[in-house]
């Protein structure tokens, strides 16, 4: 596929298999492509019950009791891999993480072989995350348990987009009417997709800011509008989520250097003075100091959410494990 074409999200409806009564009527967590604003405030809210909890002495509940989960990632991932771990330890599920270089994937078993091992011994809950777009997807068809898509390709991290408007309506009240910026490389970033679905659902004006390069084309029929300066798409503007430049996913020349990068692209003080005066900073991780964010903005106690953001996602994925294993529990 071209590198300035858009990825057409694979997630339609097919994971939709409403259990009665739920305001979350899906089997599975893929994407938030066309997911409807009642399921986004559902998991919201239930992930703010989860962030009291865990910032008590006692973080631990048995909700989940007896119901496993496992983590398969065939991408690395630190903070990922540990926040989906936490989530369902704290949840008092048996969490079982497996990473690339344990799976039998190495050995050249198929991806469906390796669905059909981890049917045989009834998991719960399946967390993936895979360089391929539509692996989870392909995954959830042939698993009898919720799967739950931890970053496919250049496609979705849905998880990242829920905890990051979660931070956004904790520190500004409101997703909706505000201006939204996701500056960096939006070509790579399956953070800026889930983000724009959810963000566009949710009633927010989302703007993306990059250079000629790292922006898809045809991606404002996204229903987003597109800058290739700081100064014009930082004007105004209520949050700036900066993204991380994934050089490990490019091939060719995106960039002419990473100091021209950071010289006309990277978010400063300087720049920073066209957002609005209590301008909300973002930034899902790992962070490049000096390339995509200077450090004295990453670390402004102020402005800067990025912490608050990990913190988020552990509550948010609590929510999601909870609320896709519900059904189970009323089954007991």
């Amino acid at each position: 596929m071209s590198k300035n074409l858009i990825e057409t999200p694979s997630y339609p409806r097919a994971d939709v298999d409403p259990p009665s009564g739920s305001l979350f009527p899906h089997k599975h967590l893929l994407g938030t492509w066309k997911m409807d604003p009642t399921s986004i405030k559902f998991l919201l809210d239930k992930a703010e019950k989860y962030v009291e909890q865990n910032r008590k002495a006692m973080k631990t509940t048995p909700i989940c009791a007896g119901l496993t989960q496992i983590n398969l990632f065939f991408e690395n991932s630190t903070r990922t891999l540990m926040s989906f771990e936490i989530a369902g330890k704290r949840l008092g599920m048996d969490t079982i993480s497996m990473s690339t270089a344990s799976s039998s994937i190495k050995k050249g078993e198929t991806l469906l072989d390796t669905a059909d091992t981890l049917n045989a011994m009834h998991p719960d809950v399946l967390v993936v995350r895979h360089a391929d777009s539509g692996a989870v997807q392909l995954l959830s068809e042939k698993m009898d348990c919720a799967v739950i898509n931890a970053g496919d390709g250049r496609s979705e991290h849905p998880t990242q987009a829920l905890l990051d408007a979660l931070t956004i309506r904790r520190r500004k009240g409101r997703i909706h009417g505000q201006t939204i910026v996701i500056s960096g490389d939006i070509a790579h970033s399956r953070v800026a997709r889930s983000n724009i679905y959810l963000l566009n659902a949710m009633g927010a004006r989302v703007r993306l800011v990059a250079p000629p390069t790292l922006i898809p084309k045809d991606i404002d029929r996204l229903g987003v509008e597109v800058f290739q300066h700081m100064d014009k798409g930082l004007e105004g503007a209520d949050v700036v989520m900066m993204l991380r430049l994934q050089q490990e996913r490019m091939q060719g020349a995106y960039l002419p250097s990473l100091r021209e990068y950071y010289r006309f692209w990277g978010l400063t003080a300087e720049k920073l003075k066209y957002a609005k005066d209590d301008v909300l900073v973002m930034h899902p991780g790992p962070m490049n100091r000096g390339v995509e964010i200077a450090s004295d903005i990453a670390d402004d106690i102020d402005r800067s959410a990025i912490r608050e953001q990990v913190e988020m996602g552990v509550a948010v994925r609590m929510a999601c494990l909870d609320v896709l294993t519900r059904h189970l529990r009323e089954e007991k």
